[in-house]
């Protein structure tokens, strides 16, 4: 199971994990209550705000979209150099490449949504502070148990944590500025 599908099982809910063109029809059906897909661009393609018109943010479970490649270490320490390269700048232009295709259409997919009956909401203060604790205690718990795991996720809490007060400074301030100013 997921990360975000343990963490919405310590809330309570029983995840389940469907295809995406399964995710529709079980709802349809009753079979699920909720589902969450990739973002607005997907999630109009699949049809799902006809069915469950109540679209919640942010998604807590994925802070940013990012493309990942395995592989094997011994293929990997095979490959001339030069080929490594190429590999490495290709992972770096289509990670790219996604990002900017998504901020370019999510907007328009998002005002297509709500114009064909999407209801917009935030999740409420409380349900993203019980996701937090929630998800915190199961890094917590995994990192009791993988030494890997442990390593990654204290790498990454620091660099997140020291990365937000310039973040706040930054990005949230100008960010909230133009917001403003967008809708005036």
């Amino acid at each position: 199971m997921t990360f975000p599908g343990r963490v919405t099982q310590k809330l309570g809910c029983v995840p389940q994990q469907l295809a995406g063109g399964d995710i529709y029809p079980a709802l349809e059906k009753g079979t699920i209550d909720a589902a969450e897909w990739v973002g607005p661009y997907d999630d109009e393609k699949l049809g799902l705000y006809k069915i469950a018109p109540h679209y919640y943010y942010p998604g807590w479970w994925e802070g940013g979209t990012m493309l990942l490649a395995f592989v094997n270490l011994d293929k990997w320490n095979a490959l001339p150099k030069v080929y490594q390269d190429i590999l490495e700048q290709a992972g770096h232009y289509a990670n790219n490449w996604m990002m900017a295709k998504y901020d370019a259409q999510n907007p328009m997919a998002l005002r297509k949504l709500i114009a064909g009956g999407a209801k917009l909401h935030a999740f409420s203060p409380a349900i993203m502070e019980a996701s937090f604790k929630a998800a915190k205690e199961l890094h917590n718990e995994v990192s009791a148990t993988n030494a890997n795991f442990k390593k990654a996720y204290e790498s990454l809490t620091n660099f997140s944590n020291n990365s937000y007060s310039w973040f706040q400074v930054a990005e949230v301030g100008y960010d909230n500025f133009m917001v403003r100013h967008s809708q005036s």
